[in-house]
């Protein structure tokens, strides 16, 4: 059993105060028990339009803003994991999660779909990540998985993790508001929860560049814990003999009939 936290907050370009932010919520995060907090997608620099803004904003692996992330993570023994612009060959960026744990960097996920729908395109500045193996990475003996916003539409990315073990999915995100968007946000996680009896733990970015409504939703789709449109962290437990609880009753991953196979 650990608890996890969602931090919640609408990022800026100001890559200096949003680092500030972060810290003061993984600190709040920390206080109240949290062993992995999960911060929204592009939580270095946002910017409402996908343009070449993110471009000359990313950063390396190895720059300031991961580099702090660790900092923090050191001295607040958690595990943080949020996205970043990271830098590739100056005419695009790969959007990447960055788990950044107390020890060092425990996992990273570039990510896989982008999220050329409802009007973005954001392969104009955004080149997708190659189709590895999901890398993980384990606290307190409990196993957790990465994944990114618009992937949430895709559940062989989510069974994909399922597949590598993951007790845990853990899902930033920059959710766009829009006609019906937060109903399908719950609507998606609640499945993908579901459907993989596993936990899946999704921060979105507060207003005016998503739509908030970050959750924490048990095996059988259950919100454990949740955020409404506000600034702020929420932590939620979850445990190993909650997943066998639920996988007793509901065996789909043992009676599935089909595996994920790569486009």
């Amino acid at each position: 059993m650990t608890h996890v936290a969602l931090a919640q907050y609408a990022p800026g370009d100001d890559k200096a105060a949003n680092l500030t932010l972060i810290t003061k919520l993984v600190g709040d995060a920390a206080d109240r028990g949290a062993r992995v907090v999960v911060l929204p997608e592009y939580a270095m620099f946002t910017v409402p339009a996908m343009d070449r803004r993110f471009v000359d904003s990313a950063e390396a692996l190895d720059g300031e803003f991961v580099t702090g992330l660790l900092s923090l993570a050191a001295a607040r023994g958690v595990t943080i994991v949020g996205g970043m612009n990271e830098r590739l060959d100056g005419s695009r960026i790969s959007n990447t999660l960055v788990a950044a744990g107390p020890d060092g960097v425990a996992a990273r996920y570039r990510k896989i779909h982008l999220y050329d729908a409802f009007g973005f395109r954001e392969s104009d500045v955004v080149r997708a990540g190659e189709l590895t193996d999901p890398e993980t990475f384990e606290v307190d003996g409990l196993r957790f998985g990465l994944q990114t916003c618009y992937d949430l539409r895709f559940p062989e990315v989510t069974r994909r993790l399922a597949d590598a073990g993951a007790d845990v999915v853990l899902l930033p995100a920059e959710w766009v508001p829009g006609p019906l968007k937060e109903y399908h946000w719950s609507t998606l996680i609640r499945a993908r929860a579901i459907e993989n009896t596993l936990y899946v733990a999704a921060a979105g970015q507060a207003a005016p560049t998503g739509s908030g409504t970050s959750m924490l939703v048990d095996p059988m789709g259950v919100v454990v814990t949740s955020l409404g449109e506000q600034t702020g962290v929420a932590v939620g437990e979850v445990s190993a003999e909650r997943i066998a609880e639920v996988r007793a009753k509901n065996p789909a991953l043992e009676l599935r009939r089909f595996s994920v196979v790569p486009r």
